[in-house]
């Protein structure tokens, strides 16, 4: 899933059936403890089909994927105190929401902050109605939960990242469809 997409070419739309998918540039935020940044989402209509996802969403315009990632950080978060880092992963991903199909090109960077406070008050009206709060989780905890967070192997993904440090390359995630 990843929160209620946004993009330029209509406010909370997706993109017409065939067209290309939704380019997005989300955030893999990290705290000076490593924890990572995520926020619960649901189903507009559904409040107990729940989720947790990285920041981020739909690039407006000729807008860059790194100028997008800063920008949805600070409209979702209210964090703007940022380091952007590398692109670490691309993802194609398809998912139902808010009662239509989602189809999107995702690409995630990796950025620090030691600002903790979230508050995102530019939040579409859609986002307004399907995004509940947010949680800084550790590793362990990620790996550990039983609620559904998306990417689904962000866990062991974080793991390896803390560890090994960022790939040389954008790489290439599974496919999700939803």
């Amino acid at each position: 899933m990843g929160g209620a997409p946004r993009d330029a070419r209509t406010t909370d739309e997706p993109a017409e059936p065939g067209a290309e998918p939704r380019r997005v540039a989300r955030v893999v935020l990290l705290d000076p403890q490593d924890r990572v940044l995520l926020l619960h989402g649901h189903e507009p209509d559904d409040p107990a089909e729940r989720w947790w996802f990285t920041p981020g969403g739909g690039v407006e315009g000729e807008e860059s994927l790194e100028r997008a990632a800063l920008r949805e950080l600070a409209e979702e978060t209210g964090i703007t105190e940022v380091a952007l880092g590398p692109l670490l992963w691309r993802r194609t991903c398809s998912f139902p929401f808010a009662g239509r199909r989602w189809d999107q090109d995702e690409w995630y960077y990796l950025a620090r902050t030691a600002q903790q406070a979230t508050g995102g008050t530019g939040l579409t009206e859609l986002e307004r109605r399907s995004v509940s709060g947010s949680r800084w989780w550790t590793c362990r905890e990620l790996a550990g939960t039983h609620e559904t967070v998306y990417p689904t192997k962000l866990a062991g993904l974080l793991r390896r990242l803390l560890d090994e440090g960022p790939p040389a390359e954008p790489e290439v995630l599974d496919t999700e469809i939803v």
